[in-house]
């Protein structure tokens, strides 16, 4: 006859060790801090478009509106009408003319800084950051040196106005 023999189990609590996870901490976070890409965040305002009938009162000022659709970017004032029509090409908008054209209007009028963007609805947001870029500042030459000279940075966005044949 076997004696069966029952260990008595240790009531004790086990230690937790907690020295390798430290290590592997202080190895960690510096390395992640270190390779992490810190990306810069732009923040543009932006206004609704101001009444048509409030800016009636003075036909003399400029009020700059691009009108942007799928085939084309229209240069107007409100007051006068279109100013510049640009068609697109096969690669998309054609930025350097608008800009171009931008920098003529603003040696013309020095004192206007606003301008107002129209979008179709289907115009996607990646081509709305291009035509701010565009509208917003122009890259010059000044002693040797390329730098950023504002255009119109007070930048409204609306829905441009419906299409039609004869417009």
């Amino acid at each position: 006859m076997r004696r069966r023999r029952y260990r008595k189990h240790n009531k004790e609590e086990a230690e937790l060790s907690i020295t390798a996870f430290m290590n592997l901490m202080v190895i960690l976070v510096p390395f992640l801090l270190i390779t992490a890409v810190f990306s810069k965040i732009s923040i543009l305002e932006l206004d609704l478009p101001a009444k048509s009938d409030v800016v009636k009162n003075n036909p003399k000022k400029l009020e700059l509106e691009i009108v942007v659709r799928e085939s084309s970017l229209r240069i107007q004032d409100r007051n006068r009408g279109v100013l510049k029509s640009i068609k697109n090409t096969q690669e998309g908008y054609e930025l350097t003319a608008l800009n171009d054209y931008l920098q003529g209007l603003k040696s013309k009028y020095q004192d206007i800084s606003n301008a107002t963007i129209l979008l179709e609805p289907n115009i996607t947001y990646d081509v709305l950051v291009q035509i701010m870029d565009a509208v917003r500042v122009a890259e010059v030459e000044q002693e040797g040196e390329k730098v950023f000279a504002d255009l119109f940075p007070d930048i409204s966005v609306g829905d441009a106005p419906v299409y039609t044949a004869g417009r």
